[in-house]
């Protein structure tokens, strides 16, 4: 899908990392949360509270979760799961990365 229809957004931007991601939170009526947002080139380490799907709509990623030793790359239209209470690594180059955050 291409767009979220019927949506609140949060416009108060969600800013990491000195500006390196950019995210805005987005409420559906059922209550449930999503952020969409932009990660600018560079390595980046993100921590988890809720287990998170990671879903690439621009650009590429490698990843890298908590415990594993390989590097994962993801492109439009794929994504990646990340447990709860956990973290991974990611590292953008070239492009930025867009992507949207389904939190679960």
């Amino acid at each position: 899908m291409s767009q979220f229809d019927q949506i609140s957004v949060i416009k108060k931007a969600n800013v990491y990392f000195d500006g390196k991601c950019v995210s805005h939170t987005v409420q559906f009526a059922d209550g449930t949360k999503k952020s969409v947002g932009v990660i600018l080139p560079s390595t980046l380490t993100f921590n988890t509270g809720a287990p998170e799907i990671m879903e690439t709509v621009a650009g590429t990623c490698k990843v890298k979760l908590a415990g594993e030793s390989d590097w994962k790359s993801y492109g439009v239209g794929e994504s990646f799961n990340v447990p709860g209470n956990s973290s991974f690594d990611i590292e953008v180059s070239g492009e930025p990365y867009h992507y949207v955050c389904h939190f679960a």
